[in-house]
């Protein structure tokens, strides 16, 4: 077959492997007949290639083994015991079923052989009857008189003239292997000698593959692993030597380790085809069980991973599936009521993106409810009545991911018992990726994993901290930053927190000494601050190290059974020196230091601490906001709701104002660049900052350019100022602030939300 399907391939390789081992198990079985573990394992092998082949559709495949697998049952318990005869009749089957798979190996049928003799005496010997003549030898298989292998023929000569078995029921039988084949025979041999495979001097599929112990794969990596080592140990000892020839050898060592690291690396990869096969059949039963109609499309089958990555993903993305179709997917009646096909679409979806493997799962159903999923939290005892108001729908979202968390409402064999979610999340994490989920209600759900290609051998930088040298993965790094001695935007502290801001946006800093216990250390005056900006469950933070080395392929080793507790490191790691440094598990690092878990968001990091300030009382929790390019501007924190950040897409018109669905109501929007007159910053690659401000149960947008702080201020030093919106001037944090009159911005920009007042209606005539 010269496009053959993968399935297809894949089971002539393992039924190819089978029958041989076969062929000496059967011989073997007939030296131990009663080898309760050898009649086992040839009944698997039957049974399996006859599983197989009726699934592919293979039906006279199907029909020979079947009546072979109902002789090796009866052997298997008991009821017939092995004689000559029956063992020359299953090497028989074993040579017809070789036969079979190559006509499908050569055109993809099974060929016009009849195997009704073969099938008759099978029977025959299953039901106990005895020879039609004694001594007469039944024919022998045609694949059996001019089998391609001379390794066969010797086989059946030996099985031909057997050891007497230990409970002989009629003589032995022979079946001389040089034995001149009947008409029939040569007839059914006759495709053989023009099998393309031959025809051509090509190997069949069985003699191009090989399979290998896993076992040994892993040593064998462990040793390339080991070469790397030493490479990079030569490669650092070359860098202080000037010798030419010495400096040629060892690059000519660095490419041919470099190749054979690449070689290796591909015997360890698999297609993520080979777990996402048996997923139609999951959706279909699923669906069925659940009465729901679901069509699934997969595409970047071939794209490849690690066979541990492979084997640790596994059970997640079977977990995402079902929860897609059984959460996510509406009933046929639903989805025909919205306006959609009746069937529902799953989609698949796996591509290579900056040296990792993205996989995306994705449906066209309901999507999440997010006030569905707030009351399940709440019912469940999850989250607090406070943290649930102060949630905005994407945080409402990422609930799933909590442990004991479920929206179904009843529990089944299906889902219901809270148990998923949170473990799809871990298990993730565990190989260094990361999991996210993005829905919109009534459009569907897609999760995106990111995962990396291999755990074995990956590219680290190297930092330092109190002299001792650390890894961190590439993947988890974004940027290096070097804050130098003198410049205007260092490090800040926000309520005792240090953060960095970075292109005007603040980012939290945790100091790599502090959270591995070492001893605190000024800086030095004049010396620079070294930033390494990393990324964790999809947060971004900076790490403070003591220096900065470089980056290299490092091979992972794993952590002796009593370190094991310590989360921080993720394993270790030889350097090009001999010397050991620990790799940084940057998650556990980042949920150590509390600038990712709970307080995940910083908008909502200022919104809580904002909330602890307003009860100091003496003094006043105001919101500093920039407008324009140069405008700086402060409100009270009390007249804030929330913070959001609102794609510019969902931005509609509703008479002359701009509008946006938000939380089940429609948002005003007011541009405050636009009424005070500043210069707007208009970036169409950016979502719009938005503080939501809240009047007597109405809810106004303003738009603003940047949130930059929540500060507790006294407002001692103040100023009128001219301008009708501005409600004066103060200097906040050493800097001058305009205060913003944020009811009469409001009422003025807005004035439908006051008509029903009279004395709105005083102030507005």
């Amino acid at each position: 077959m010269s496009e053959m399907d993968d399935v297809v391939r894949e089971f002539l390789v393992e039924s190819h492997e089978g029958l041989d081992q076969l062929d000496r198990d059967l011989v073997a079985l007939e030296q131990s007949p009663r080898d309760a573990k050898l009649l086992a394992a040839i009944f698997r092998c039957v049974h399996t290639i006859k599983g197989t082949c009726g699934f592919l559709g293979f039906g006279k495949l199907e029909s020979v083994s079947h009546v072979g697998e109902n002789l090796l049952s009866l052997l298997r318990d008991g009821k017939l015991f092995l004689t000559p005869e029956i063992t020359s009749a299953l090497l028989r089957l074993v040579d017809a079923i070789r036969q079979i798979l190559a006509q499908i190996e050569a055109d993809g049928g099974e060929g016009d052989v009849d195997y009704s003799d073969l099938v008759a005496t099978l029977t025959r010997l299953a039901e106990g009857s005895p020879a039609p003549a004694a001594g007469v030898a039944e024919p022998p298989a045609a694949a059996e008189a001019a089998a391609p292998k001379k390794a066969r023929g010797s086989r059946k000569a030996k099985a031909a003239a057997p050891e007497p078995a230990v409970e002989p029921v009629v003589a032995p039988v022979p079946v001389p292997a040089a034995a001149a084949p009947a008409p029939a025979a040569e007839a059914a041999h006759a495709p053989e000698p023009g099998h393309p495979a031959e025809a051509e001097g090509r190997a069949s599929i069985s003699e191009s593959n090989i399979r290998v112990d896993v076992a040994l794969l892993d040593k064998l990596m462990n040793l390339v692993g080991e070469l790397v080592l030493a490479r990079n140990q030569i490669l650092q000892y070359t860098a202080s030597h000037e010798d030419a020839q010495f400096l040629a050898t060892s690059q000519r060592l660095n490419l041919i380790t470099t190749e054979l690291q690449e070689g290796v690396m591909k015997t360890r990869m698999q297609p993520i085809g080979n777990i996402w096969s048996k997923f139609p059949r999951v959706v279909r039963d699923l669906a069925l069980q659940v009465g729901k109609q679901v069509a699934i499309e997969m595409e970047g089958r071939e794209t490849e991973l690690d066979k541990t990555i492979i084997e640790a993903i596994k059970d997640p993305l079977t977990h995402i599936v079902r929860n897609s179709v059984d959460h996510g997917i509406e009933s046929p009646a639903a989805r025909v009521a919205a306006g959609k096909p009746a069937e529902g679409r799953l989609l698949l979806r796996a591509y290579h993106e900056g040296g990792q493997v993205n996989i995306e799962i994705a449906d066209d159903g309901g999507g999440i409810n997010a006030e569905k999923v707030r009351q399940k939290a709440l019912d469940r005892g999850l989250v607090t009545p406070e943290q649930a108001a102060r949630m905005s729908e994407r945080e409402l979202q990422n609930l799933i991911f909590l442990p004991g968390f479920s929206t179904a409402e009843k529990v089944s064999n299906i889902s219901g018992r809270g148990v998923g979610m949170d473990v799809v999340r871990t298990n993730i994490e565990k190989i260094g990726g990361t999991v996210d989920v993005q829905s919109v209600a009534g459009q569907g759900t897609t999760l995106k994993i990111k995962i990396p290609l291999t755990l074995a051998i990956i590219p680290a930088l190297t930092v330092a901290a109190e002299g001792d040298r650390y890894a961190i993965p590439q993947v988890n790094l974004l940027e290096l930053v070097r804050v130098e001695p003198g410049e205007g935007t260092g490090i800040e502290f926000i309520h005792g927190a240090p953060v960095y801001r970075l292109r005007g946006n603040l980012l939290p800093l945790c100091y790599l000494r502090r959270e591995l216990g070492l001893p605190e250390r000024a800086a030095a005056e004049g010396e620079a601050v070294n930033i390494v900006v990393l990324h964790a469950d999809g947060r971004q933070f900076g790490l403070v190290v003591d220096g900065i080395h470089d980056t290299e392929e490092i091979v992972v080793k794993p952590l002796g059974q009593l370190l094991k507790g310590l989360s921080v490191f993720a394993g270790a790691t030889i350097m090009g020196d001999g010397r050991v440094a620990l790799i940084l598990d940057v998650l556990s690092l980042a949920q150590r230091a509390k600038v990712v878990g709970e307080m995940r968001d910083q908008k909502r990091e200022l919104r809580d601490r904002a909330a602890s300030l307003a009860a100091a009382g003496s003094t006043t929790s105001l919101l500093v906001f920039g407008v324009g390019r140069d405008m700086r501007l402060a409100m009270p924190l009390a007249a804030v709701q929330r913070l959001e950040e609102l794609p510019r897409d969902h931005v509609e018109r509703a008479g002359s104002h701009d509008v946006v669905q938000y939380r089940g109501e429609i948002l005003p929007l007011i541009h405050l660049a636009r009424v005070l007159g500043a210069e707007a910053i208009d970036d169409p690659a950016k979502p719009l900052q938005v503080v939501v401000y809240a009047d007597r149960g109405r809810q106004v947008g303003l738009v603003v350019d940047g949130i930059h702080d929540i500060v507790e201020d006294a407002l001692a030093s103040r100023a009128p100022v001219g301008h009708p919106d501005l409600a004066g001037t103060a200097v906040i944090h050493d800097r001058v602030t305009d205060l913003l009159d944020v009811q009469t911005v409001v009422r003025n920009a807005c004035p439908w939300l006051y008509a029903t007042e009279p004395d709105a209606q005083e102030a507005l005539a």
